[in-house]
């Protein structure tokens, strides 16, 4: 490759609306740092998204949606109290000036609902748009990886999400007894 042509692409590459460093982006003073997806057992019908959004401004944001090419795509919160794992879908999440928020197995995450059958693979790409109330929309990539590096923390994003009805008009409701938690890829 010339030396015009590494500069040329390294111009059009640092020029990229939202482009950081590695997989991480940029909008204002919001950084998006390392999203990914894990991947899915093949029958599953939903999958987990995470990342982590730090706001170095002085003033709050909210992430008010995840769009990506999926029949439902939604922010929720997960916890499990008296070993009952339970979901609450989100309307928005508040970026606090100055602080970070972190979507992680176990707790906050991005729901890629309607997988019918097209499980999230392992190398696999996952383009989505960030939607912030302040900043404005933002491209990035969730990237698909598999289960190592497990913290003990059960990661649902790779449960058998089948039987489990994510219509449902409340979320804290949805019943995780009838989910498969065995079924990881």
């Amino acid at each position: 490759m010339s030396s015009l042509t590494r500069l040329m692409t390294a111009l059009s590459v640092a020029l990229l609306p939202g482009f950081a460093l590695g997989h991480d982006y940029m909008l204002g003073d919001l950084h998006v740092e390392h999203p990914f997806a894990r991947a899915t057992a093949a029958t599953a019908m939903a999958g987990a998204g995470y990342v982590e959004i730090m706001n170095s401004g002085n003033i709050d944001d909210t992430l008010i949606a995840i769009e990506a090419d999926f029949p439902r795509v939604s922010l929720h919160d997960s916890s499990t109290v008296d070993g009952v794992a339970s979901m609450i879908a989100l309307d928005g999440v508040t970026i606090p000036a100055g602080g970070t928020v972190t979507f992680a197995p176990g707790g906050m995450h991005v729901m890629f609902m309607g997988l019918n059958g097209d499980p999230l693979e392992v190398g696999e790409e996952v383009p989505a748009t960030l939607v912030f109330e302040k900043a404005g929309r933002l491209d990035v990539v969730f990237k698909v990886e598999g289960m190592a590096g497990a913290t003990g923390v059960m990661d649902h994003g790779a449960m058998d999400h089948g039987a489990m009805d994510h219509d449902a008009t409340e979320h804290s409701t949805m019943d995780h007894a009838t989910m498969d938690h065995d079924a990881f890829p």
